[in-house]
């Protein structure tokens, strides 16, 4: 079974970190582009970060630049999503989802927001902001 899980999230303060990991099992992340999105309670999902099947392409929303990396070990089949400098406004769902291709949906400095171009999605992990 095809199967993406997302973990790390939790109740941070502001200022703080969270480093959420988005693991794959029965097929293989090699192959594919991952990247991670954000649901906000009542607005539209919205692309956070993607990386190429190698790692060798990256690419982040405009407002979340300098705070957010991400990375991936094929070797673990895991992709991580570090977030610093938390703020209230991160509160979300966070989900990963991957796409049958070497590279990233999008431009190369913006990822996609269009969910339709990711072949397999997460559950999600909840991240909260608040003091």
């Amino acid at each position: 079974q095809l199967q993406l899980v997302e973990s790390g999230g939790g109740l941070v303060q502001p200022g703080g970190s969270l480093r959420l990991s988005c693991a794959a099992s029965g097929f293989t992340l090699d192959y594919y582009a991952i990247g991670w999105f954000r649901q906000a309670p009542g607005k539209e999902r919205e692309g956070v970060s993607c990386i190429g099947s190698r790692g060798g392409s990256t690419n982040y929303a405009d407002s979340d630049k300098g705070r957010f990396a991400i990375s991936r070990d094929n070797a673990k089949n895991t992709v991580y999503l570090q977030i610093d400098s938390l703020k209230p406004e991160d509160t979300a769902v966070y989900y990963c989802a991957a796409h049958k291709s070497k590279t990233c949906p999008g431009t190369p400095t913006h990822p996609s927001d269009l969910t339709y171009e990711y072949d397999y999605w997460g559950q999600g992990t909840q991240v909260t902001v608040s003091s």
